[in-house]
């Protein structure tokens, strides 16, 4: 069994299983529109599906909020 962990928005959080940034968003949920970021590199939508996380990643999924 594969078990790692990584840091998502500043909070551990283990996986046993392999995954992508698209598995995490499917775990996540995160309200749209949102970028993510992997060790602050910018991961544009195309790349979610092969986009591998690994060992010690720390992902931030950023809400996108508009104002005036």
């Amino acid at each position: 069994m594969i078990s790692m962990r990584i840091e998502i928005n500043g909070e551990d959080l283990q996986l046993d299983e392999p995954a992508t940034v698209a598995t995490l968003i499917r775990k996540r949920s995160p309200r749209p529109p949102f970028a993510v970021e992997v060790n602050k590199r910018l991961v544009r939508r195309p790349e979610y599906t092969t986009q591998k996380l690994n060992d010690g990643d720390r992902v931030e999924i950023v809400t996108l909020v508009g104002g005036g």
